[in-house]
Protein backbone atom coordinates (compact mmCIF):
# COMPACT_ATOMS: atom_id res chain seq x y z
CA UNK A 1 0.00 0.00 0.00
CA UNK A 2 2.51 2.47 0.73
CA UNK A 3 4.66 1.89 -2.42
CA UNK A 4 1.06 2.53 -4.04
CA UNK A 5 1.11 6.19 -1.91
CA UNK A 6 4.96 6.92 -3.34
CA UNK A 7 4.21 5.99 -6.58
CA UNK A 8 1.24 8.19 -6.68
CA UNK A 9 2.96 11.36 -4.74
CA UNK A 10 5.97 10.81 -7.39
CA UNK A 11 3.56 11.31 -10.23
CA UNK A 12 2.21 14.58 -8.70
CA UNK A 13 5.32 15.84 -7.79
CA UNK A 14 6.41 15.27 -11.61
CA UNK A 15 3.11 17.19 -12.90
CA UNK A 16 4.42 19.75 -10.53
CA UNK A 17 7.88 20.09 -11.62
CA UNK A 18 7.27 20.28 -14.61
CA UNK A 19 4.29 23.27 -13.65
CA UNK A 20 7.00 25.22 -11.79
CA UNK A 21 10.46 23.80 -12.70
CA UNK A 22 10.68 22.47 -8.76
CA UNK A 23 8.33 21.26 -6.41
CA UNK A 24 7.55 24.21 -3.59
CA UNK A 25 7.86 23.00 0.01
CA UNK A 26 4.23 23.96 0.59
CA UNK A 27 3.48 20.80 -1.40
CA UNK A 28 5.48 18.47 -0.46
CA UNK A 29 4.10 19.42 3.34
CA UNK A 30 0.57 17.79 2.66
CA UNK A 31 -0.10 14.60 3.53
CA UNK A 32 -0.55 11.44 0.98
CA UNK A 33 -4.22 11.09 1.44
CA UNK A 34 -4.89 14.68 0.32
CA UNK A 35 -1.70 16.02 -2.16
CA UNK A 36 -3.81 14.76 -5.22
CA UNK A 37 -6.48 16.96 -4.15
CA UNK A 38 -4.86 20.21 -3.23
CA UNK A 39 -2.91 19.75 -6.12
CA UNK A 40 -6.25 19.69 -8.86
CA UNK A 41 -7.45 22.09 -6.84
CA UNK A 42 -4.50 24.63 -6.84
CA UNK A 43 -4.05 24.12 -10.40
CA UNK A 44 -8.17 24.70 -10.85
CA UNK A 45 -8.13 28.09 -8.93
CA UNK A 46 -4.64 29.34 -9.39
CA UNK A 47 -3.38 28.02 -13.49
CA UNK A 48 -6.69 27.84 -15.45
CA UNK A 49 -8.96 30.51 -16.43
CA UNK A 50 -12.76 30.53 -14.88
CA UNK A 51 -15.35 33.14 -14.70
CA UNK A 52 -13.27 35.43 -13.24
CA UNK A 53 -9.32 35.37 -15.56
CA UNK A 54 -6.74 34.34 -13.54
CA UNK A 55 -4.73 38.14 -13.13
CA UNK A 56 -7.58 39.28 -11.38
CA UNK A 57 -8.52 36.19 -9.25
CA UNK A 58 -4.65 36.73 -8.30
CA UNK A 59 -5.31 40.76 -7.53
CA UNK A 60 -8.45 39.25 -5.45
CA UNK A 61 -6.06 36.74 -3.60
CA UNK A 62 -3.56 39.47 -2.79
CA UNK A 63 -6.37 41.67 -1.81
CA UNK A 64 -7.60 39.12 1.05
CA UNK A 65 -3.29 38.30 1.94
CA UNK A 66 -3.25 41.93 2.43
CA UNK A 67 -5.99 42.17 4.77
CA UNK A 68 -4.95 39.08 6.40
CA UNK A 69 -1.40 40.19 6.89
CA UNK A 70 0.06 36.84 5.18
CA UNK A 71 3.50 37.59 3.92
CA UNK A 72 3.67 34.26 2.12
CA UNK A 73 -0.06 34.73 0.62
CA UNK A 74 0.98 38.60 -0.49
CA UNK A 75 4.33 37.70 -2.21
CA UNK A 76 2.49 34.83 -3.57
CA UNK A 77 -0.10 36.41 -5.17
CA UNK A 78 1.55 39.95 -6.46
CA UNK A 79 3.79 37.58 -8.47
CA UNK A 80 1.07 35.59 -9.96
CA UNK A 81 -0.88 38.06 -10.59
CA UNK A 82 2.35 39.88 -12.34
CA UNK A 83 2.76 36.58 -14.31
CA UNK A 84 -0.62 36.88 -15.79
CA UNK A 85 -0.22 40.58 -16.85
CA UNK A 86 -0.83 42.51 -13.65
CA UNK A 87 0.60 46.34 -13.57
CA UNK A 88 2.13 48.04 -11.02
CA UNK A 89 -0.64 50.00 -10.72
CA UNK A 90 -3.25 47.51 -10.73
CA UNK A 91 -1.86 45.63 -7.70
CA UNK A 92 -1.71 48.81 -5.43
CA UNK A 93 -4.91 49.23 -6.66
CA UNK A 94 -6.14 45.75 -5.50
CA UNK A 95 -4.60 46.67 -2.12
CA UNK A 96 -6.17 50.51 -1.94
CA UNK A 97 -9.03 48.52 -2.57
CA UNK A 98 -8.73 46.05 0.23
CA UNK A 99 -7.48 48.53 2.83
CA UNK A 100 -10.67 50.78 2.00
CA UNK A 101 -13.23 47.92 1.92
CA UNK A 102 -11.48 46.77 5.36
CA UNK A 103 -11.76 49.82 6.81
CA UNK A 104 -15.29 50.47 6.00
CA UNK A 105 -16.51 47.04 7.00
CA UNK A 106 -14.75 48.02 10.73
CA UNK A 107 -16.48 51.02 10.68
CA UNK A 108 -20.61 49.55 9.63
CA UNK A 109 -19.49 47.12 11.75
CA UNK A 110 -18.86 48.49 14.65
CA UNK A 111 -21.21 51.76 14.64
CA UNK A 112 -23.87 48.16 14.34
CA UNK A 113 -25.65 50.19 11.31
CA UNK A 114 -28.78 48.62 10.82
CA UNK A 115 -28.11 45.81 8.16
CA UNK A 116 -32.00 46.09 6.56
CA UNK A 117 -32.03 49.80 6.67
CA UNK A 118 -28.32 49.72 5.08
CA UNK A 119 -29.23 46.66 2.18
CA UNK A 120 -32.44 49.29 1.01
CA UNK A 121 -29.66 52.24 1.17
CA UNK A 122 -27.87 50.09 -1.46
CA UNK A 123 -30.56 48.85 -3.35
CA UNK A 124 -31.69 52.13 -3.36
CA UNK A 125 -28.23 54.11 -4.58
CA UNK A 126 -27.93 50.99 -7.07
CA UNK A 127 -31.08 51.94 -9.43
CA UNK A 128 -29.89 55.58 -9.07
CA UNK A 129 -27.17 55.15 -10.56
CA UNK A 130 -28.91 52.87 -13.32
CA UNK A 131 -31.61 55.03 -13.90
CA UNK A 132 -28.51 57.83 -14.87
CA UNK A 133 -26.35 55.70 -16.71
CA UNK A 134 -29.75 55.14 -18.84
CA UNK A 135 -29.62 58.98 -19.44
CA UNK A 136 -26.14 58.91 -20.48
Amino acid sequence: MEAKRDMKRKKIYEEIEQTFGLIPTMFKLIPDNTLELEWNLFKKLQLEDGAIDTKNRELIGLSIAAVTKCKYCAYFHTEMARLFGASDEEIEEAVHFAKATSGWSTYVNGMQIDYDEFTREIDAACEHVKHMQLQH
